[in-house]
């Protein structure tokens, strides 16, 4: 059980990376991650002592010592994270561990609403995170260009509509000098369901649904571009940045989502200087705006990089940890220094510190500082439903001379991955589960790329997704049970 002592560092300011370090190894408090599963922090409960993950869905099959997933019991149908979270909160065998654990939880969530505070405070806890009301608010793919407008970082040439037609769509993008090659973005959602390509009429009638009647829309002049991922910090401090990400978006062998996001690579030649540069820096200035807006703790930028001029446009704001969040405190910045997430919960942890900020933002900014690492989430690419008789186990697999995918060992540590020809695979999608197009099935963590110079899936990258692919059975699902129960969930678990 833990000991309710008070925390004998907390009335000291800590000053550098050591004592922060040190802080959090002896750290007392409990802090919990609720989420369907661990994915998005991997790896913190290493870096502080007394870190537990309270999942849904148990990717360890138990062999993981602080991921605790409680049994299944009856719920209604998820529609939402909030939704399996707020189930977790109330689940008798979650409130018996951490009442078991003692001291006063502390919680970190991927999403939360105004439930899950009210659930996390019946507990006794703190959420360690700006308010539900506040995220919403930020989260708001418009609220985000008046953010980037006021901070000086700009959004891809657009304009805010509520649209009332197809003729309507022309007129503003007429009045607004965007062309009629668009690209429309709703105020909430992921980029894989709400962002469309609108060419045509027949393109507009295909997401007519999705578009009138939404509220205002963001409207976006359509550029050649690539997708970037940077991830901060907004500290009292400061706002501590990140290393500048490729994104893997769209791949068919991935997803089936046009636009839709598929993973991330962390290396420091994937992107020239200038615009490393360029992204870091615009990222601090809006940091700095969300704290000036009141936002403190971890977000994410998208940035959109125009391969004609080089421009780099802010894409939206994720005010929370992402999906690519678990590269960021994976990369060997990470490891020299702390975990970007380490300085959000030294945030609300009430623990006084001083640090010279920019003094960290250019050692991060070091290319030596940046290996090489990519990760792909791959999911069930078909239109169809099954049940899946057989899964590839969470662990440590190895690519053969002839390309064929094996498993070697059980592990749950990234880096027990020792060269390219090796890769960890997280399972998400178990033996039992309904696969769905659209499913994720897990994620795959390799050392070095998974695209070319171009931005195209490599071949070995193919070979791995084969490979994982391969490794699932499933029996087709009977007619008379293909039925809105096991239709796709309207949310990502990560």
């Amino acid at each position: 059980m833990l000991t309710k002592k008070k925390n004998k560092t907390k009335s000291k300011v800590l000053k550098n990376i050591s004592e922060i370090r040190r802080f959090f190894h002896r750290n007392d408090e409990p802090i919990y991650f609720v989420s369907a599963t661990n994915f998005n922090l991997l790896g913190i409960d290493e870096w502080c002592k007394n870190f537990k993950y309270i999942s849904y869905i148990d990717c360890y099959d138990g062999r993981h010592p602080n991921v605790f997933c409680p049994s299944e019991q009856p719920h209604a149908e998820f529609t939402s994270i909030e939704d399996i979270n707020n189930y977790l909160l109330q689940h008798k065998e979650v409130i018996d561990f951490i009442k078991r654990r003692g001291g006063k939880p502390n919680f970190v969530f991927l999403m939360f609403d105004e439930e899950t505070e009210r659930l996390a405070e019946q507990l006794g806890g703190t959420v360690w995170f700006p308010s539900a009301e506040l995220r919403t608010k930020c989260d708001n793919k418009i609220e985000t260009v008046r953010i980037g407008d006021k901070a000086g970082v700009p959004s891809v040439p657009n304009t805010l509509s509520e649209i009332e037609d197809y003729d309507h769509l022309r007129a503003v993008c007429e009045k607004a000098k965007l062309g009629h090659d668009v690209v429309l973005q709703s105020a909430f959602g992921d980029s894989g369901h709400t962002t469309f390509f609108i060419k045509s009429e027949e393109d507009f009638r295909k997401h007519e649904h999705e578009i009138v009647g939404q509220g205002e829309i963001k409207v976006m002049k359509r550029i050649n571009c690539r997708g970037s991922a940077i991830e901060a910090c907004a500290t009292a401090q400061g706002t501590i940045v990140g290393p500048l990400m490729t994104e893997l978006v769209g791949f068919k062998e991935l997803t089936p989502y046009r636009g839709g996001w598929c993973g991330n690579e962390i290396l420091a030649t994937a992107f020239p200087k200038k615009i490393r540069e360029r992204a870091r820096n615009l990222t601090f200035k809006f940091g700095e705006q969300l704290r000036a807006n009141g936002y403190r703790g971890y977000f994410e930028l998208d940035f959109l990089i125009d391969n004609e001029t080089g421009d780099i446009w802010l894409g939206e704001l994720n005010p929370r940890v992402t999906g690519a969040s678990s590269m960021t405190n994976h990369a060997a910045f990470a490891h020299a220094d702390a975990p970007l997430f380490l300085f959000h919960l030294l945030e609300f942890s009430k623990q006084d510190f001083k640090l010279d900020v920019n003094e960290l933002n250019q050692r991060w900014a070091d290319p030596d500082m940046i290996d090489g690492w990519s990760q792909m989430v791959i999911k069930h690419t078909e239109d169809n439903v099954d049940i899946i008789t057989q899964a590839p186990e969470t662990g440590i697999y190895k690519m053969l001379e002839d390309g064929r995918v094996v498993f070697d060992r059980f592990d749950y540590h990234r880096r027990a991955v020792e060269n390219e020809n090796e890769a960890f695979y997280l399972r998400i999608q178990n033996v039992g589960d309904y696969r769905y197009e659209g499913a994720d099935l897990g994620i795959l963590v390799t050392r070095g790329r998974s695209m070319t110079k171009n931005f195209e899936l490599n071949d070995r990258s193919q070979k791995w997704i084969h490979g994982i692919k391969s490794a699932y059975a499933a029996n087709p699902l009977p007619v008379a049970d293909a039925g809105p129960a096991v239709a796709e969930p309207a949310f990502k678990i990560m």
